[in-house]
């Protein structure tokens, strides 16, 4: 995801805070006050911490018959006029998934969306980010209500309003929701349903003592440490294809040796982290594995390096379960990177992913929603995505336009890949 963006108001006032960590600048915008305790998700949502409740997942006999399990937390009030990281982003694919027939009104008992779930405890996300973070930015909130809307990355444009606190929690619980779902599912079954966390704000950016880059809490992060503390999934597999680099997971776990971290990503993109030598330390050395693509790499190079490296570190790594930074802001027609993905090729990725899950690690795996700014390439590229998932045939082809295409740099991206595979001995 990319800071660089336009037509932000102008701040008035700096303010210091109890934040700690953070410099809040305040714009005069007011908007969305809070409301009592409750969780804007899918249904109302006690806030309170505790103990994750099991009455909110689907039954054995609904997990028994589903292929696809997803939880949507459009977080609407988390919102900035002309932002890219918008509230339009998760309606968008809701509303394409409807059109195209892929929710669990069409497709019966082959689709679950979870209608309710907990949002993240504290303990949850203070797994993987810092306690005077996370108090501090639920203090903020009555500045926010107070003030409107305030600015929490000092590195650029990331936002809060008087929900983001809350809706922050609620999309991380979601994915925590998921990940339940398909352990579950995993212990009926072979072949358990893959989750999809339809959720923002996004995650991946967000760095140990704070936010960056539109990412609040690490949603992707916080279901590895979950997936490890709560069920025991020792070694957890994490694919980054986001265009930007997926700096704040890789900090979390630079030197743990049970969750391998790899991003793939435009190279000299946005925050300007993840080079080749970016490997891990101490004992995590060599779990993280970054692989900076050049600029308008395609379907192709995507083929190559889901082959040539992601299944070869895979089965080294032998996963317990594989999470996904699924970030569609490599489209072609995204406005905020150089990449020329298409829908095809978010579908044949997913549907490898998924295959990949089932040889490795009983099917268990979830995606998390990252960037996509193109609200059409978007939906369309999560609608394959699904489809991909469901072992439909891709639509791609009533969407994608051969015509805007050119010559991918191979050359380049040949060199990148002999790079990375002898870095890591692949």
């Amino acid at each position: 995801m990319s800071i660089s963006i336009h037509n932000l108001p102008r701040s008035s006032v700096i303010y210091a805070s109890d934040l700690g960590i953070l410099r809040i600048r305040v714009s005069g915008n007011r908007l969305f006050r809070k409301n009592g305790n409750k969780c804007s998700g899918a249904g109302s949502i006690s806030c309170s911490a505790g103990a994750r409740n099991d009455d909110f997942l689907p039954s054995i006999n609904q997990l028994s018959d589903a292929r696809l399990i997803y939880s949507v937390a459009s977080s609407m009030g988390h919102n900035q006029e002309s932002h890219p990281e918008s509230h339009f982003r998760v309606p968008a694919i809701v509303d394409a998934l409807q059109e195209m027939h892929l929710t669990s009104k069409f497709r019966g008992s082959e689709v679950i969306e979870l209608q309710n779930f907990e949002p993240a405890s504290v303990d949850d996300i203070a797994s993987v980010h810092a306690r005077a973070y996370v108090s501090g930015l639920e203090k903020a909130m009555d500045q926010a209500s107070e003030k409107g809307l305030i600015f929490i990355d000092s590195s650029g444009p990331t936002y809060a309003t008087a929900t983001t606190y809350r809706e922050s929690i609620v999309a991380a619980g979601a994915g925590l929701a998921l990940v339940d779902s398909v352990v579950a599912a995993s212990k009926i079954s072979r072949d358990p349903p893959t989750g999809f966390a339809l959720i923002r704000p996004p995650g991946h950016h967000a760095v140990p003592q704070g936010p960056m880059g539109f990412c609040v809490f690490g949603n992707v992060a916080i279901a590895a440490r979950y997936a490890q503390r709560v069920h025991g999934l020792k070694h957890v597999f994490i694919i980054d294809f986001d265009v930007h680099h997926g700096n704040g997971t890789n900090d979390a776990f630079y030197d743990d040796p049970d969750i391998f971290f790899l991003s793939i990503h435009q190279d000299g993109s946005y925050p300007g982290t993840g080079k080749f030598d970016e490997v891990g330390s101490g004992a995590g050395e060599g779990t993280t594995l970054n692989l900076p693509l050049p600029g308008g790499s395609g379907d192709t190079t995507m083929r190559t390096v889901f082959d040539e490296v992601i299944v070869p570190c895979a089965q080294r790594f032998k996963p317990d379960i594989i999470l996904v930074s699924a970030g569609y802001d490599g489209h072609v027609l995204d406005p905020l990177a150089n990449l020329q993905y298409t829908t095809g090729t978010y579908y044949t990725l997913a549907s490898n992913i998924k295959q990949l899950s089932k040889e490795l690690c009983g099917g268990r795996c979830v995606f998390f929603l990252e960037g996509g700014y193109n609200l059409k390439s978007l939906s369309y590229s999560v609608a394959d995505t699904f489809r991909a998932l469901l072992g439909d045939p891709s639509l791609a082809s009533e969407f994608d336009d051969p015509n805007i295409l050119y010559e991918e740099p191979s050359t380049k991206v040949k060199q990148a890949i002999q790079r990375i595979k002898s870095i890591h001995s692949l």
